[in-house]
């Protein structure tokens, strides 16, 4: 039985041009520092109807089992706060030392009720939770008592991977303790200047060194960025700013000894001057009182001004 062997010429121009495109596409994949994961912010709007789908909404499976996770999440800001970050290229190692600088902070903030007679009851530590966006705006959407119109106003218009940080309890200085820390840990990302955009745009767009052969893989450099995006707490939306400001207050301790102080501080004047008054100094009042009107009546009956 023959075989027949077909034999196709291919032009050279048009393999080089081939090499050429799968050399600088390997490029780009190589050397460019967008990330290839697609990122979708937290949407609280409500779910476009569409024709034969049934609402309320029902999720299945996996998806039930992270909305249902989300709404404990979300339950639990009622007594702790819920905060909102947004986190960008963050390796696992990198997450797992966040998670213990984060404890850390923690636990060097909550006061020691060692030396007290009352046996101490310990705390839950802080949970960092990887949220997906599209589930999590769900959650957010049906929690009773938030307001959508702050929630947009929070997040904004801000895409990519989030994460939220749920405290046992609220606790003003553990807070500060802990968004201190998550500064010192990832600082803030400067922006970047039209000279560096200009220079990316460049490397981007530039032919490889040697077209036509496989360009070496490279290890993408992660510059990790952590940002404070807003927090629930009590039901309330509170902005970065208004975060940082919550955090600054003293304790409910401290503000029920402030209140007690102020309440009891004119008691206690009075107590004070009746205290004085009953002791020698009315006395000495009196009798400074009585000469005083000795002199008057003496200088009265000798016609004499009585000395000023």
């Amino acid at each position: 039985m023959s075989q027949e062997i077909i034999v196709f010429r291919i032009p050279l121009r048009y393999t080089f041009t081939a090499m050429f495109s799968q050399a600088r596409c390997s490029s780009w994949l190589t050397t460019s520092k967008t990330p290839l994961a697609r990122g979708y912010a937290i949407s609280v709007k409500p779910s476009q109807v569409l024709p034969g789908k049934k609402l309320p909404r029902v999720f299945k499976d996996k998806k039930a089992f992270q909305y249902n996770w989300y709404r404990r999440i979300l339950d639990g800001s009622r007594v702790g706060p819920l905060i909102i970050l947004r986190h960008d290229q963050l390796s696992a190692n990198r997450l797992v030392q966040l998670r213990r600088d984060i404890i850390t902070a923690a636990k060097r903030a909550t006061p020691s009720l060692a030396s007290a007679a009352i046996p101490v009851t310990p705390q839950p530590e802080p949970t960092l939770t990887v949220i997906r966006t599209s589930i999590f705006g769900a959650a957010l959407r049906d929690f009773p008592g938030v307001n959508i119109e702050q929630v947009t106003q929070m997040i904004g218009e801000s895409t990519g991977n989030f994460a939220v940080l749920s405290l046992p309890s609220f606790e003003p200085p553990q807070l500060n303790a802990i968004l201190r820390s998550l500064e010192r840990t990832l600082p803030p990302r400067p922006p970047k200047t039209p000279e560096e955009l200009k220079k990316e745009q460049d490397e981007k767009n530039a032919d490889p060194d040697t077209p036509g052969r496989r360009v070496k893989r490279q290890r993408r450099i992660l510059k990790p960025e952590l940002k404070l995006v807003g927090a629930l707490v009590e039901g309330r939306i509170f902005l970065p700013q208004g975060v940082k400001d919550v955090s600054t207050l003293p304790t409910l301790d401290t503000l029920r000894a402030q209140i007690v102080g102020l309440l009891s501080a004119p008691g206690m004047q009075i107590a004070g001057v009746l205290s004085q008054a009953s002791g020698g100094q009315l006395a000495r009042t009196l009798e400074g009182l009585k000469k005083g009107l000795e002199e008057d009546a003496a200088s009265s009956s000798t016609g004499t001004a009585p000395p000023s």
